[in-house]
């Protein structure tokens, strides 16, 4: 008794973090595209030019000053720009996932490939005929792919001439975008999703907003949910017999101590990640949220059939990322820890990772009791992953024993939670199946794949890819449906 007999194991990747090829056949700049390298003691950087024509940088997610536009400066790195070149290496790379054996394949359309500056009326045919590409390839080798709609790439454009998603204009630009991949994708694509991570979503970089205040943040989240909900019921209408979700960051917490003020804490804590579940999968807007609302004195601005369309826009699934869990207290003076898009207290009965991630394989199975108790629908793990420094050995092998322990302690927890605790999981895609750009500092040095891809920090190498241990490993695991994991 295990994982049921269609259970879709893969791998997951985004466009910014492999595509490359950021200007080629037409494609309009992001966001994404104006994030400069870093590593783990020095942050990654956004590069602006104010109104003034000045030429200033900020850190990944601090403001950036009203009217200022992304700049891209010939002089500093840029890693998403070349990445891995998954743009020409596609089908290489999706034949090394077929070798493993993926069933499904998590990736995402970079939008300005279709749309280049996002308010175009018709798509850039280049773009379109691309992901066409890889959508053959994938189903020529029985890979399902499932699509990511906004993996944090909004257009630059939309970011600098409305105001990214606090602008009501943007929900029908992302709107018109999903009904063009939807009609053109229908008989391709039967799983998708709406927007990466939705609840860490922030700042100029990910929302394309200015200010990046609380107000502006929440109008800016509203207009999202009202996207995804619209792109819900779009896909319902087109591809009847697809499934669409939506995507969370979700990392357990845990209140520090008995104390009632911690457990109260880690209530509100919760809360950051439920409201965002609560109103994608029940469709409203939740108690607790509008009296936060109301207590920060914050206005929602709505037309008529918001509410309507968000009660009619609900998901099919949950998927989410795991990477780490945190704990919750009211002492600010607990040491804190890296993660993803958070800093997390200190727990002392775990380990972190090479980048003081927490490793913490029993919280997956805690995630998902929590989950599907509260919402009773399928879940999918889209992302989960161990980024790591690997090295090639003089006989060529890249030894990852610790990224096969980590997924193995995982895959066995969300096996816990389907056989013991009756979760109904869909499937699992870690994250980085292949070597990617890292989305936290930039590095290529932060290794999550299977496929070692020779290319380091500052875009040099050979670009070829080799197979780890670990991709004989999870080449055994999907054989098997889990069965070699005992």
């Amino acid at each position: 008794m295990g994982f049921k007999t269609d259970f879709l194991w893969g791998g997951a990747t985004a466009a910014n973090q492999i595509e490359g090829a950021y200007q080629e056949d037409g494609r309009g700049l992001t966001t994404m595209d104006t994030l400069t390298v870093g590593d783990r003691n020095k942050p990654r950087q956004i590069t602006y030019q104010t109104v003034d024509g000045r030429v200033c940088k900020a850190e990944r997610l601090a403001k950036v000053p009203e009217g200022a536009v992304g700049y891209i400066d010939p002089d500093d790195f840029y890693p998403s720009h070349t990445a891995i070149d998954f743009y020409h290496h596609y089908k290489e790379d999706i034949a090394l996932l077929a070798e493993m054996g993926f069933k499904a394949y998590r990736m995402s359309i970079a939008w300005t490939r279709i749309f280049p500056t996002g308010t175009e009326t018709e798509p850039n045919e280049a773009g379109l005929a691309f992901y066409d590409a890889v959508f053959d390839e994938c189903l020529k080798y029985g890979i399902e792919p499932l699509v990511t709609l906004c993996h944090f790439d909004i257009p630059l454009y939309l970011a600098d001439h409305y105001n990214g998603f606090s602008s009501r204009e943007t929900v029908d630009f992302f709107v018109h975008y999903a009904e063009t991949v939807f009609k053109r994708y229908r008989k391709k694509v039967k799983y998708w999703l709406t927007f990466n991570e939705i609840n860490v979503l922030r700042s100029w970089l990910q929302l394309g907003i200015h200010p990046n205040d609380e107000q502006t943040k929440f109008q800016a989240v509203h207009h999202l949910f009202i996207a995804s909900a619209r792109a819900v019921q779009l896909c319902h209408d087109l591809i009847p017999d697809a499934k669409i979700g939506n995507m969370v960051m979700y990392a357990p917490s845990y209140a520090m101590t008995a104390k009632p003020e911690d457990v109260l804490a880690n209530i509100y804590y919760k809360r950051q990640v439920e409201f965002y579940l609560d109103v994608m999968v029940k469709g409203y807007y939740p108690a607790y949220k509008l009296k936060e609302f109301e207590r920060k004195g914050i206005r929602i601005t709505m037309e008529a059939d918001d509410l309507d369309c968000l009660a009619k826009g609900t998901v099919d699934f949950i998927s989410f990322s795991y990477y780490m869990s945190t704990m919750s207290t009211t002492d600010t003076t607990v040491p804190k820890t890296p993660g993803n898009n958070i800093l997390s207290y200190k727990n002392p009965y775990l380990e972190v990772s090479e980048w003081g991630w927490t490793l913490d394989p029993l919280g997956l199975r805690i995630a998902l009791s929590e989950m599907y108790d509260r919402y009773h629908v399928p879940l999918f793990i889209v992302e989960n992953g161990l980024g790591a420094m690997d090295v090639i050995e003089e006989d060529g092998a890249i030894n990852d024993d610790y990224r096969i322990d980590y997924l193995a302690t995982h895959i066995r927890a969300m096996r816990d939670a389907v056989v013991l605790d009756g979760v109904d999981l869909m499937g699992y895609t870690p994250w980085g199946c292949i070597d990617l750009v890292a989305w936290s500092t930039g590095e290529m040095k932060k290794r999550y794949g299977f496929i070692y891809v020779d290319v380091d920090d500052r875009g040099q190498g050979t670009f070829k890819r080799l197979k780890k241990k670990s991709f004989y490993w999870y080449r055994e695991v999907i054989a098997t449906n889990g069965e070699s994991i005992s």
